[in-house]
């Protein structure tokens, strides 16, 4: 009888489980992996709009600005508590030569950026400049080196510039322009992309060139930098494995680069705005595909680094979609929306999961190029959804991850289908858990329950929820909060360890749990 009885009650555990379609299951008496707080890092390059009227205006212009700096732009990065910004490039980086951005403005020569747009760059943001934006935010530096066509030289004579506190030529040349102690540059890129804009090179040959130029960082830098090689593009698996082969002890780190295409390809890419639901699919699925290139190129790293010494950057991310209408297409100028809200979301997930390997993560870009977190127009400033869910995730940067898993079910278009849920889970220094779930679903609301193990009940502080009236709504300057955040309440416990939520579709929720 008694078995009967226990055989009744396993029937109805599995009856019960079987219809919670959506079910996340958390061990909060185990940690995982710390979560890097580099992996809500930023990217700044000089390319359109990002750098000049996006961050810096000088200190002559009639848009408030503090000693230049946009008044607005400052006071909502300050906000976001960005970890990292990795400048000046990008393509730009490899042409890029940085004696040309010090000294008096007004003596500074002109160059025309041959990659984005053939301007006129007058150089009046520079070294100086740059690293006070950064001691300005409180976050760390990341500066890309030329390695396509510049020489060691050059960089040792930067490395010193930045960082040396003796009696040489480069420290006495920055005390001469005016900056007595050195800065703090904690990450060092060595060359940019240079399979392609960075110089052509196969990873053969560039793996000796990084060997030199790392050795040389090395010796004037020692463990104060942070040596980043240049990484694959994509699913370029050939590349990492020559550099983890043959470079693995002259560097620190290795970059990855990833962008969602939306579209069919690069010549079809997808609209920023006004797209149909077959877009909003496709840039979510090409957006998840980011966990294939993680993760296989972590195989990859594992096999010659099976200690993890050396982390992964993917220090260039996001969505490329076509520029607005009307605008230089040189200058990578687009709208941003629901779906790159999402996009955002689903990828911060991924990196978080593979926190044992991923190390950091740059956005790509920070103000009006790209998936950016802010976008300009004269003294008009808007935040994008994107911003909000870098806002909203910024409790996860430098939390332990709590291992979880997720029973989903899927967002089904046509023949194709995608988990509809996303999640990270993590707890902070101070005990709080935080508890972040993507709905990509653009029509149905989830119902998901979340249940903790290992852990004496559970109370919600609060939540915070971004939504939007459609999958394409995005924040224009005259209408600047059709996607913004709101408290969140659409939550219950049902037992002391068992929380209910319902996420309303095309949603991200993040609740502070303890």
């Amino acid at each position: 009888m008694k078995r009967l009885f226990l055989t009744f009650v396993l029937a109805v555990i599995v009856l019960v489980t079987s219809n919670a379609q959506n079910r996340l299951t958390v061990n909060a008496a185990e940690d995982g992996p710390q979560i890097s707080k580099y992996i809500y890092g930023h990217f700044a390059e000089h390319l359109g709009r990002c750098i000049y009227d996006g961050i810096w205006v000088g200190p002559g212009s009639p848009i408030p600005n503090v000693d230049g700096y946009r008044k607005d732009v400052l006071e909502a990065l300050k906000a976001l508590e960005i970890p990292v910004l990795r400048w000046p490039g990008g393509c730009f980086a490899d042409t890029y030569h940085w004696k040309d951005g010090i000294g008096p403005k007004e003596k500074r020569p002109k160059i025309k950026n041959v990659f984005w747009g053939g301007t006129v760059e007058d150089n009046s943001f520079g070294t100086h400049e740059f690293l006070n934006l950064c001691e300005m935010l409180g976050c760390d530096a990341y500066i890309s080196a030329n390695v396509g066509s510049g020489t060691v030289e050059e960089m040792v004579d930067w490395i010193e510039y930045m960082i040396s506190d003796d009696d040489v030529e480069m420290a006495n040349l920055r005390r001469q322009n005016g900056r007595e102690k050195p800065w703090k540059v904690r990450f060092l890129g060595v060359g940019n992309e240079s399979w392609g804009c960075g110089g052509q090179m196969t990873p053969e040959f560039y793996v000796d060139k990084m060997r030199q130029f790392s050795s040389y960082a090395w010796e004037y830098a020692g463990d104060r930098m942070v040596r980043v090689g240049c990484g694959a593009n994509g699913e370029d698996y050939n590349w990492t494995k020559v550099l983890m082969e043959r470079g693995a002890r002259n560097m620190n780190a290795l970059s990855v680069h990833y962008y969602t295409i939306a579209g069919e390809g690069w010549g079809n890419k997808s609209a920023a705005t006004g797209f149909g639901e077959d877009r909003y699919f496709n840039g979510l699925r090409q957006g998840l595909r980011m966990e294939e290139v993680v993760s296989k190129h972590s195989v990859v790293m594992d096999e010659y680094d099976p200690r993890k010494r050396v982390g992964m950057f993917v220090d260039e991310w996001g969505i490329w979609t076509d520029v607005e209408p009307g605008t230089n297409p040189g200058f990578l100028f687009q709208q941003n929306s629901m779906r790159d809200a999402l996009i955002a979301s689903t990828t911060l997930d991924i990196f978080n999961r593979h926190a044992d390997r991923v190390k950091m993560a740059n956005i790509a870009q920070m103000v009006n190029v790209l998936q950016s977190m802010i976008l300009t127009e004269g003294d008009q400033m808007v935040l994008t959804p994107t911003y909000h869910v870098f806002n909203m995730y910024k409790v996860h940067g430098g939390a332990t991850l709590l291992p979880a898993n997720l029973f989903t079910e899927k967002y089904v278009y046509g023949n194709n289908a995608l988990p509809a849920i996303s999640q990270t889970v993590s707890r902070d220094e101070s005990g709080k858990i935080h508890v972040s779930l993507s709905n990509i679903d653009p029509a149905r609301e989830m119902k998901i329950t979340v249940e903790f193990y290992g852990k004496q009940g559970v109370k919600v502080n609060g939540g915070t929820l971004l939504t939007a009236p459609a999958f394409n709504s995005f924040n224009a300057f005259n209408k600047p909060a059709v996607v913004k955040p709101v408290t969140f309440k659409n939550y219950k416990l049902t037992s002391p360890n068992v929380l209910e939520v319902t996420l309303p579709s095309k949603s991200v929720v993040t609740l502070e749990m303890e």
